[in-house]
Parts: C-alpha cells; structure tokens; sequence
C-alpha cells in the first residue's frame, strides 16, 4: 500500500484509501461532510508557533523542514501515530489531508518523510 499526499482542495483523487487530515487548523470553507475524512489528527500539526513563523515562505522551508522535524521527534503523539499509520497501510493506502496551496513546501511532505524515514512502516 501506499503514502500518499492530497491537497484538501481538490476533488478528491482516492476515496478508498484512509484519509488523515494532520492540519492544526480546519481547512476555512471545506464542511467535514465533504472532506471525506476518516480521521484528523490535528496535534501532530507544526505549533501555532511554527505555523506562524513559517508563514509559507518558501525561502524559510529548509529551516521549517528542521524545526518540524525537532517538534515531531518531541510531540508524544508522534510514536502512536505512526503506529496508526502503519496499520493502516497494512490494508489501504493512507493520503495525508493538508490545506496549504504549494504542494512541495508544506507540513504534509515533511510529515510523510518523516514516516518513510521512520522504519517503521511496512514495506511493499
């Protein structure tokens, strides 16, 4: 199975994978109805602080990438969601839910990263 990545946004693309949205904050404008969500993880979200600090701008990404990094390896959800991850993924795909509009700079790749990198996740 796969871990893939999806704009809250756009139509979405696969309905039958496990949709996690890992936003702190709602997306404005999108009912929970549609957003088709199996589960929303908000806490392991970057801080309010980092948010804020990072502003998307891309030009702060690498440091933004570091600093979210050192908030996950802190955050005491971290080690159960990826246990949540990886069970799911032993049955589905799992599509990782974000707001932000570049799709390249934002918390969601850096989140699915860091789970890649993990190890523990299981492998096709």
């Amino acid at each position: 199975m796969l871990l893939k990545l999806e704009r809250i946004y756009t139509k979405p693309v696969d309905l039958e994978g496990y949709r996690l949205l890992v936003d702190r904050l709602w997306p404005r404008g999108i009912s929970k109805v549609n957003a088709h969500l199996d589960d929303w993880v908000k806490a392991i979200g970057p801080s309010t602080e980092l948010r804020k600090w990072f502003d998307h701008d891309v030009a702060k990404y690498p440091e933004f990438v570091k600093k979210y990094r050192a908030e996950l390896d802190e955050n005491p959800i971290t080690a159960d969601f990826i246990k949540q991850v990886a069970g799911q993924l032993e049955q589905s795909n799992v599509i990782l839910l974000y707001g932000a509009k570049d799709e390249q700079h934002n918390q969601a790749v850096v989140l699915r990263d860091y789970l890649l990198a993990s190890g523990k996740l299981p492998t096709e």
